[in-house]
């Protein structure tokens, strides 16, 4: 019985020690180096102190700044405990009433319609950092009224942060919310 046992104790243990040590720590340490920055959370610092993740989105709620997309993770927006989707299909008719008042929202707000779509729908995570031009496009006039800021100034900083396709053929055109809200303090005012 001893005879059957000892080859597959010992290959458990050696593929645990492959797979589950040395490979990870060999992944981990390509990794910082090739590309420190993302293997550490592509974490954003101001003033020395961390404020943020290009990775992961943040609520902002005043007109002093860009709006992200809407959040499915919970009443604790930006939740990255809590990633997922809503889960909403579309025939729902909470999911309905929420587009609704989001539109509404954005409407009152100064946003004209039709809104662009990322305005009211959440991401699949939940926790997605950008929002599309057209988003931050019609949110140049509300952000330049709150600041006291010429919409040229405010509509350069977005475009100026508008980042293109990866490779230019993968994925579409995107703004990060916190580093364009980020460029607007640094922008005065």
């Amino acid at each position: 019985m001893l005879n059957h046992l000892r080859p597959a104790i010992t290959l458990v243990l050696a593929l645990t020690a492959l797979l589950g040590l040395a490979y990870p720590l060999a992944v981990t340490g390509v990794a910082q180096v090739v590309m420190p920055s993302a293997a550490n959370g592509s974490l954003i610092e101001r003033n020395g102190a961390v404020v943020g993740s290009a990775l992961i989105g943040q609520a902002f709620a005043t007109d002093r700044y860009f709006w992200p997309r809407p959040s499915a993770t919970g009443p604790d927006a930006y939740n990255a405990a809590a990633s997922s989707g809503s889960n909403l299909g579309t025939t729902s008719a909470k999911l309905k009433e929420r587009v609704e008042a989001d539109i509404a929202r954005l409407e009152t707000a100064g946003i004209a319609t039709p809104v662009p779509a990322d305005a009211v729908t959440t991401s699949g995570s939940g926790l997605d950092p950008h929002i599309s031009p057209a988003f931050a496009r019609a949110q140049v006039a509300r952000v330049a009224k709150a600041r006291g800021l010429s919409e040229t100034d405010v509509a350069n900083l977005v475009e100026n942060r508008i980042e293109g396709r990866l490779f230019g053929s993968i994925g579409e055109p995107r703004v990060n919310v916190l580093q364009l809200n980020l460029a607007l303090d640094a922008h005065g005012t």
